[in-house]
Formats: C-alpha cells, structure tokens, sequence
C-alpha cells in the first residue's frame, strides 16, 4: 500500500499582525493633540465705579485744587510679580503662600497706583513723573498686600501703604507730610476669589483716605 503525501496547509503567524497593529495604535495616539492644561485664573480691580467717573468728569472740579504727580509706587520684592498671596495667622503669619491657580494681570504697586490715580483724578489733574513740574508730588510705598486668613473659613484683605508728600514750592523738594495708612476688608470666600474682592474694596478705601488726607493738607497749606 503506497501512501500518498499531502501539501500541508500554509499558517500564518498572527503575533507579527498584532504587534503591527498595537504600533498603529501607538502611532495614532501620540498624533493626537495633547489634552490642554489649566492656567492659572487672572485678576484684576475690575473698571472704575461709574459714580467715581462720573465724579471726574467736569473740569472745573478738577481744577480746585493744584496738580499733582504721582510717582511710581515702591513694593517689596515679595510683591513684584503678579503671585496673589496670602498669610495664615493661625499658623505662620510670618509666611507669605502665593495661589498656584490664581494671578494679578499686573504687579500689584502697578494696580494700586491705577487705582489711587483713579481717585485723586476726582479732585485735581494728576501726572506722572517728567510730564510737568507740580507743586506737589506724592510718593508711595505698599507694605503690604496679602489675604490673611484668621482661621481656615475666615480672612481679610489687608492693605497697608506709606504715603509722603513732598512740597516742590520755591524749586526745592521738602517734605511736606507722610503718613501711614492700613486698611483691611472681610473676604466673601476662602479662596483667591475672595481675596481679590477684599483686596480691591481694600485699596479703594485706602485710596480715599489718602486723597482726603492730602486735599486737607493741601488746604491748610495753600
């Protein structure tokens, strides 16, 4: 009996098809764009009050008192960038924190003085430094800016600015007056949001004491 040989069937190996398919795969999702990350939210005072714009707005208001520069505002170096910080005064007060996810648009000697040029603007013309000589010249210094919290639910925004006046009367600079000022505000919330309204209703505060302390000086002096 003679036996006959058969063609055995072809196989095809299927691990080479998978590992190609797997590259594919890879191939693909690394094209794909990456998933975008969180920036950090920005803050700033918002726009003026309309009642205090308004206020401004007629010349001959602004003309009662004489003009005034306002110089640059000096910070420490812990306020020069655009960090929102905080203190926690049941813990290290000593420390100041920055919010990772929360930023000022600006320095925050930058905002003050926008916003204290805002107000002093209601009542005389205000210039920067080199515009005019004037006869006045406020220059101020922000000691602190920080959101301290008292207990974890509960903080404040505490402002605390170093005014002095210098009299250019006669062509000599001479101090004229200098006074300090610290103004704190409840925040609404313990968080960065709520540090932002504090602050801001902070400096908006500070900003009036400090021009009705220089429209009194400026007029027993005057």
């Amino acid at each position: 009996m003679r036996t006959t040989s058969r063609s055995l069937p072809t196989f095809t190996p299927r691990a080479p098809l998978a590992a190609a398919g797997l590259a594919l795969l890879l191939s693909a999702c690394s094209a794909l764009p990456d998933k975008p990350t969180a920036r950090p939210a920005v803050y700033d005072f918002g726009p003026a009050p309309l009642a205090a714009a308004a206020a401004a707005a007629p010349a001959s208001a602004a003309a009662r008192l004489p003009a005034l520069t306002l110089a640059d505002i000096d910070a420490p170096e812990a306020l020069d960038g655009t960090a929102i910080v905080y203190r926690l005064a049941y813990a290290d007060v000593q420390q100041l924190r920055p919010y990772a996810m929360a930023r000022w648009s600006m320095a925050p000697a930058q905002l003050v003085r926008q916003r204290l040029r805002e107000q002093l603007g209601q009542q005389r013309v205000v210039l920067n430094p080199g515009d005019a000589r004037t006869p006045l010249t406020l220059r101020v210094d922000l000691e602190e800016f920080s959101q301290v919290f008292e207990t974890p639910e509960l903080s404040v925004g505490v402002v605390r600015l170093r005014a002095t006046l210098v009299d250019a009367a006669g062509g000599r600079d001479r101090l004229a007056a200098q006074q300090r000022f610290t103004v704190q505000r409840p925040a609404p919330t313990a968080d960065a949001a709520g540090g932002v309204r504090a602050l801001t209703a902070a400096t908006a505060a500070a900003a009036q004491d400090v021009a009705a302390w220089i429209q009194q000086f400026g007029g027993a002096a005057r």
